[in-house]
């Protein structure tokens, strides 16, 4: 079956649609998580190399910032599992996925950060402070970009396609059959 913008719409009961949308959420998740922990193991590992000693106050704050991003990151990204299996089976699933999508959301902001900073340190170490901003702005740029705007971007556009099908089909004749 299809609604007004012509897209299959599933027959599922609230219940399915809720375990189907937490899923998605997880499977999601998954993604984004090993990114969390690649970021995690490379910043833990920063703090015992040689090099660490001769960081700056700056450099030396940015990393402290950026660590803490990451785990708050990494904390909100495993929320969904931890909330589920505190309500598991409680007949709770509705609220567990708008909490969980949430959390996901606000992770992503984290993570944003958590990226930025790290870029930051590393170009800050690399090429200098200046430098180091500038490849910070643009990372923080990019994953506003790709995470915020472009899905508004899309939604809008699938939207707006939708809004002129209909129209095209009000304002169409019918069409004689033969």
């Amino acid at each position: 079956m299809n609604d007004e913008g012509g897209h299959t719409t599933r027959h599922e009961t609230p219940l399915e649609r809720d375990d189907r949308n937490f899923a998605e959420l997880l499977q999601e998740l998954r993604v984004t998580q090993t990114g969390v922990q690649i970021l995690f193991a490379f910043l833990l590992t920063l703090a015992f190399t040689q090099r660490f000693g001769t960081l700056d106050s700056v450099q030396r704050g940015t990393y402290i910032a950026t660590l803490l991003l990451a785990v708050v990151a990494a904390a909100l990204f495993t929320a969904p599992a931890a909330i589920h299996r505190a309500l598991f089976r409680q007949g709770a699933k509705r609220r567990i996925v708008d909490v969980s999508s949430r959390l996901a959301t606000v992770g992503l902001g984290f993570l944003a950060l958590a990226f930025s900073g790290s870029v930051l340190l590393v170009v800050d170490v690399v090429l200098g402070r200046g430098p180091g901003i500038a490849a910070a702005s643009g990372t923080l740029a990019v994953c506003c970009g790709l995470w915020g705007l472009l899905p508004r971007l899309i939604g809008g556009l699938r939207l707006r396609g939708r809004s002129r099908a209909a129209r095209s089909r009000r304002s169409s004749p019918p069409r004689a059959s033969g």
